[in-house]
């Protein structure tokens, strides 16, 4: 299906015209939330072709600005995306859309190759064609490989080890070699596991909440001793603000955080929350241990960061307004 065709744009008035991909989507809608209040002089296009878990009621609060804009529209369409940059004369992209799903993406690997590696490519070229003075590409710590207990930083190789993680390194290798070839000004950034408002409930900590709510157990795979790093949106959309401000063209940022939590023991957090019981007995009983999966059982350390883009989170002051 063809997406919206752009409308022609009106002479600019803008000091910035910055395009957000999958805008409509958990941490993308933040980020332009954050864009659209804090610059009143940059045009804020969000480009979402409305997937499953995307929802425009994510951006109510500024869908009315004069400062955003949203189309609807997929990456994958050549034409459409050359046909973009040409009307809405571009200056910075900041690339959130992709299928992110792990578990789905061992189901539907071609769908997930399709879009975050063809679709990748086809908005890089398209930007570098419009010349475009940055573009930064999302991609994720899951580039980094299965269970290890080592510390990583950006120059740590990456081994993937689903078809999601794969097709995201795979993108990171398009993106950068723009930047080998042309040094077109591409920035990469991997960021942890992020949770807050809004977030789809495939996720491990909105799954979580949604199956307590319904009084059914936590799923945990394996002993749950497995570890995560945990980020809140807003201090990742602070993050991706500081990108777009200073990252450095060709460099790759990780975007983590101090705070980590073994996955049993986030149950027990949320079941504290939801379930008013600090007894461990109670707890145990709304927990459900089930075979370990592959899929399930990073454990990473953040270590050395270019540019270090590093946040403190806590779990008792953020995990109540997810």
């Amino acid at each position: 299906m063809s997406g919206q065709q752009p409308v022609a744009a009106a002479a600019p008035r803008f000091e910035k015209r910055l395009l957000v991909t999958g805008g409509a989507g958990f941490i993308a809608s933040h980020v332009v939330v954050s864009l659209v209040k804090n610059y009143p002089n940059y045009l804020i296009i969000n480009l979402d072709k409305l997937d499953y878990c995307a929802s425009l009621k994510n951006l109510e609060t500024v869908s009315e600005k004069e400062n955003y804009k949203f189309i609807q529209g997929d990456i994958c369409e050549p034409h459409f995306i050359k046909q973009l940059f040409e009307t809405e004369k571009i200056d910075i992209v900041l690339h959130f859309a992709a299928q992110t799903h792990v578990d789905l993406s061992f189901w539907h690997a071609l769908e997930f190759t399709y879009v975050n590696v063809y679709g990748t490519n086809v908005l890089v070229a398209a930007a570098h064609e419009a010349n475009v003075e940055k573009f930064v590409y999302v991609s994720t710590d899951e580039v980094y490989g299965g269970s290890t207990d080592q510390e990583f930083d950006e120059s740590s190789p990456k081994r993937p080890t689903n078809p999601y993680a794969s097709s995201k390194a795979a993108a990171e290798c398009f993106v950068q070699s723009y930047w080998e070839r042309y040094q077109f000004p591409v920035v990469i950034t991997r960021s942890s596991n992020v949770y807050g408002p809004h977030q789809y409930p495939e996720k491990v900590i909105p799954k979580f909440i949604s199956l307590l709510q319904q009084n059914r157990k936590c799923c945990i795979h394996g002993s749950g001793l497995q570890r995560r790093n945990f980020l809140y949106a807003t201090d990742v959309v602070e993050a991706f603000l500081t990108v777009l401000k200073e990252g450095k063209p060709g460099e790759i940022y990780n975007i983590g955080t101090n705070f980590e939590m073994s996955i049993a023991q986030l149950a027990k957090e949320l079941i504290h929350l939801i379930k008013k019981t600090s007894s461990e007995s109670e707890m145990e009983h709304w927990m459900d241990y089930v075979k370990d999966s592959n899929n399930d059982s990073a454990s990473f350390r953040y270590h050395s960061f270019s540019g270090v883009i590093r946040n403190q989170i806590s779990a008792d002051s953020n995990l109540p307004m997810t």
